[in-house]
């Protein structure tokens, strides 16, 4: 691996790790190869992000995202930026498929244009494209003896991140004008969000829609058998904290409603022993 190589990996990983990741502490089970690898697909992902959730205007934020996605169809040789040097050579060692990039930016363009969804499985497919596509470019890093059926278990265990993602955030999204919660579900339970405010008893939408994550968290992690021992411990340790969240959320779907819910420090760190546990077995 060459010096520029090498630096590029560990830009990635400092990009990674001031993020403020939660999935920074899984990803460190894995061996170093494959965990620089994997430091390199979170890092675009976590740029992409940062670009739709930015404070540029709407066709500031479209077009940085246009240019990305044209930077992604480049040859590795034209592309001039760290992190995508350190994802050029990552894939080229690992089957990570990085056509799954240009979803991901699919799903950004979504919330830059303030996309509604009327219907749940509409809710869905925005949730493949933002996080089901970061679960199957990181299974391109993992070991596994069936990749097919793994990388749709990858794909339906990141719509339980996001879903869990949503209603973590949902006050603050709300606020900001941004709405997830699917339209039928609303009125279903009699409940509205106008001008950024949500009216009716959005907490029994809340535990309606987190009953339907944690279905989606028991079957996406049907993935886990089919991994070896680390990829599998990096899973659990990634996916295992968000579940426990959702299950929270589930318990007590009002407190949603008065700011965003988290772990205590000693709950992901349960979680994180977990998983080592997991890994050394």
């Amino acid at each position: 691996m060459s010096v520029a190589t090498e630096q590029a990996y560990e830009h990635c990983r400092k990009l990674v790790r001031t993020s403020g990741s939660s999935f920074y502490a899984g990803m460190r089970i894995l061996p170093a190869d494959r965990r620089e690898a994997i430091f390199a697909v979170y890092a675009l992902a976590r740029r992409i992000d940062d670009i739709a959730d930015g404070a540029l205007p709407r066709d500031e934020k479209l077009g940085q995202l246009n240019s990305l996605r044209e930077q992604l169809e480049r040859s590795p040789e034209e592309r001039d930026d760290r992190v995508l040097a350190a994802l050029a050579d990552a894939a080229e060692r690992y089957p990570i498929p990085l056509t799954a990039f240009g979803e991901l930016i699919d799903g950004a363009e979504m919330d830059v244009r303030g996309r509604t969804y009327a219907s749940f499985p509409e809710l869905v497919e925005y949730c493949r494209c933002v996080a089901g596509s970061i679960g199957r470019l990181s299974l391109g890093v993992f070991i596994t003896d069936d990749r097919e059926k793994a990388s749709s278990l990858a794909d339906d265990l990141g719509v339980a991140l996001q879903i869990t993602n949503i209603l973590r955030d949902l006050c603050e999204d709300t606020s900001r004008g941004r709405r997830y919660l699917p339209e039928e579900d609303l009125e279903r339970f009699g409940c509205r969000i106008i001008a950024g405010r949500m009216e009716g008893p959005i907490e029994l939408v809340v535990a309606y829609e987190a009953e339907r994550g944690l279905a989606w968290y028991e079957h996406g992690l049907e993935l886990v058998p089919l991994l070896d021992r680390r990829s599998a411990a990096c899973v659990l340790a990634m996916a295992g904290a968000y579940r426990r969240l959702l299950e929270r959320i589930a318990s007590n779907p009002a407190k949603v409603l008065r700011g965003r819910m988290s772990l205590r420090s000693s709950e992901k760190a349960w979680v994180l022993a977990r998983s080592l546990v997991r890994a050394a077995l």
